[in-house]
C-alpha cells in the first residue's frame, strides 16, 4: 500500500502503481490540508467574490463572472468542452501513472478540491478502472487540458474506461464497482484538468526504462569489446579520477567489473599490434556516462514535478489567499524529456557503430564477414546492422526538440506553450527504439563470441551471453531473425541485462 501526501511520491512508486502492483490511499495528514483549502473555496463562493477559476470563466473567458447557481454547470462544461483529445489512447500503464500523479498533486492541498475527488481517483486505480485518454491534443500549457479532461470525464460518469481489457462507458465502469459519479463543485473541474500530469506520467515511465537501458548498454558494450578483442585499459580508475564526472566513473566501474577475469583479454594481452581501440569502444565511459549524468538530472526534475501543485489558481488557506500563477506551464518537464530523446539518440548511435564494426572483417579483428560461416551463401547478420541504422535515424528524428516549438493558443492568452506531451511521446518512442538497438547489439556480440571459443569472456559478460542464448541460438546458417530480435528486446525491456 502506498499513501499519497503530495510530497513524497517516488518515481518507482509511480511505476509500481502503473503496473497494478500496489494499492493507493490518501494519507490522513494530507486530508486535513485538502479540507482547509476546500473551506476557503467554499467561503469565496458564499461571499460572491470574483476569483478566477472559481467564479469566472476560463482562459480568454476569464472576464466572464459566473453566478453561484451555475458554478456546477461551469465545472462540468469545462471538462466536457476540453475533452477534445485525438489519436490513440495512452497505454494502460501510462493512463494509470497520469491518474496517480493527478491524485498526488491534489493531495498537496493547494487545489481546493474536496477529499472525495482524490479518493475517487484512487478508486479508479484500486479497482483497475483505466480512463481512455487520447494521447494527442495537449500543448502543455495551460497544463495538459485535453488528456486530463478525458480522465475527469470518467469521474463524472462520462467518457470511456478500460476494465479488465474491456472498453466501456465511464458510467458502466463506475457502476460495476458501486461507485457514484461525482458532481463537480466550484474549482474542481479546473483542478482536475489544469496540470502537467500527462506528460510527466509518460515521462517518468520513459525515464525509468531509459535508466535500465543505460545499465544495459554497459553490458552490451562489454560483450562487443570482448568480441572485438578490445582492451579495458581505458576504463582504468586513474583515467576517471582526473575527469570526475559521476556517470563516467560509474560506467567505467561497471565495465571493469563486467570484463574481469577474461580469458579472451589474456589471450591478446601481449604481442597485439593494436595500441588503442576505436572511440565506440574506448570512450564508452565518457559516452555512456554522459547519458547517466543527463538521466540523473532528468530524474531530479521529474521527482520535483511529481510532487508539485501545477494547477491555477492555487489556494493558500493559511494565508487566506488564492493566487493566479503559471505552475501549469510544462517547460521544465518538456525540456528534460527533449534531453531524454537526445540521450537515446546518442546511445543508439554508439551502439550501432559497434554492431557495424563487428560484422566488418576489415574492422573486427579477425571475425568473419557478417559473423557467419560460408558467407555468400549465407548473409549472416548483415540485416542486423541495416535495421539498427534505420532505427538510429528514427531516434534522431525524435531528438528534435518539442519544447522550442511554441505555438500561441486561446486567442493569444496562452501565447507561449511547452509542447510537453509531444516531448513525452517522442521520448517514450526513442527509449523503445533504443531498447531494440541494444537487443541488436547483444545478438551481434553474442554471435561474435562464438568465433572466439574455447576462450571465455569475463564472468559477468559470460552471464549476459548466456542470457542471450537462453532465447536465441547461435547462427549457423541463415534464418528469420525477427523472432530472435523480439525475444532479446523483451529481456532488455524487462531489465534482465541491467541486472547482470
Amino acid at each position: 500500500m502506498i499513501e499519497i501526501d503530495g510530497r513524497s511520491l517516488r518515481l518507482e512508486d509511480v511505476e509500481a502503481v502503473a503496473r497494478g502492483d500496489v494499492r493507493v490511499a490518501l494519507q490522513a495528514g494530507a486530508r486535513g490540508r485538502v479540507e482547509r483549502a476546500r473551506a476557503l473555496v467554499d467561503r469565496i463562493v458564499d461571499e460572491h467574490r470574483v476569483v478566477y477559476g472559481i467564479t469566472t470563466g476560463f482562459g480568454a473567458l476569464s472576464e466572464v463572472v459566473i453566478p453561484p447557481e451555475r458554478i456546477r454547470e461551469l465545472q462540468a462544461n469545462l471538462i466536457r468542452s476540453h475533452a477534445a483529445g485525438v489519436g490513440e489512447p495512452f497505454p494502460v500503464e501510462e493512463a494509470r501513472a497520469i491518474t496517480l500523479l493527478r491524485a498526488n498533486v491534489l493531495a498537496l492541498g493547494h487545489s481546493g478540491v474536496r477529499p472525495v475527488v482524490i479518493e475517487r481517483l484512487l478508486d479508479l486505480l484500486n479497482h483497475s478502472i483505466t480512463p481512455v485518454i487520447p494521447s494527442r491534443g495537449s500543448v502543455g500549457a495551460s497544463g495538459d487540458l485535453a488528456p486530463l479532461s478525458h480522465l475527469a470525464l470518467v469521474l463524472m460518469g462520462e467518457g470511456e474506461a478500460w476494465v479488465e481489457g474491456e472498453r466501456m462507458r465511464g458510467a458502466d465502469a463506475l457502476r460495476r464497482f458501486g461507485l457514484a459519479p461525482l458532481v463537480l463543485e466550484a474549482k474542481e473541474g479546473l483542478a482536475l484538468n489544469n496540470g502537467t500530469q500527462a506528460h510527466t506520467g509518460v515521462g517518468i515511465l520513459a525515464l525509468l526504462a531509459a535508466e535500465r537501458a543505460v545499465d544495459t548498454i554497459d553490458v552490451a558494450g562489454a560483450l562487443s569489446l570482448e568480441a572485438l578483442r578490445g582492451t579495458p585499459d581505458a576504463f582504468a580508475p586513474q583515467i576517471q579520477q582526473v575527469r570526475p564526472h559521476p556517470g563516467q566513473a560509474r560506467s567505467a566501474e561497471r565495465l571493469r567489473a563486467l570484463l574481469a577475469d577474461s580469458e579472451i583479454r589474456d589471450s591478446h594481452r601481449e604481442n597485439d599490434p593494436r595500441v588503442q581501440d576505436a572511440y565506440s569502444l574506448r570512450c564508452m565511459p565518457q559516452v555512456h556516462g554522459a547519458a547517466r549524468n543527463g538521466l540523473a538530472y532528468i530524474r531530479s526534475v521529474l521527482e520535483i514535478e511529481a510532487n508539485s501543485a501545477t494547477d491555477n489558481p492555487l489556494i493558500f488557506p493559511d494565508d487566506g489567499l488564492v493566487i493566479s500563477g503559471g505552475n501549469f506551464h510544462g517547460q521544465p518537464v518538456a525540456q528534460v524529456l527533449d534531453l531524454l530523446a537526445m540521450i537515446c539518440a546518442d546511445l543508439a548511435s554508439i551502439s550501432e557503430r559497434r554492431i557495424a564494426r563487428m560484422i566488418d572483417p576489415a574492422l573486427s579483428a579477425g571475425l568473419p564477414a557478417f559473423l557467419v560461416e560460408d558467407v555468400g551463401v549465407n548473409s549472416g547478420l548483415m540485416m542486423v546492422q541495416i535495421v539498427a541504422a534505420a532505427l538510429v535515424y528514427e531516434i534522431r528524428l525524435r531528438a528534435h526538440p518539442a519544447s522550442t516549438d511554441s505555438v500561441p493558443t486561446d486567442n493569444n492568452k496562452e501565447d507561449h506553450v511547452s509542447m510537453g506531451v509531444a516531448a513525452a511521446l517522442k521520448a517514450r518512442e526513442a527509449v523503445h527504439l533504443l531498447e531494440t538497438v541494444l537487443a541488436l547489439e547483444l545478438i551481434t556480440a553474442a554471435q561474435g563470441l562464438e568465433f572466439l571459443k574455447p576462450l571465455r569472456p569475463g564472468k559477468r559478460v559470460e552471464a549476459a551471453y548466456s542470457l542471450v542464448r537462453s532465447v536465441v541460438q547461435p547462427l549457423v546458417q541463415d534464418r528469420v531473425l525477427s523472432d530472435d530480435i523480439a525475444a532479446v528486446e523483451r529481456l532488455v525491456r524487462e531489465g534482465a541485462f541491467a541486472r547482470v
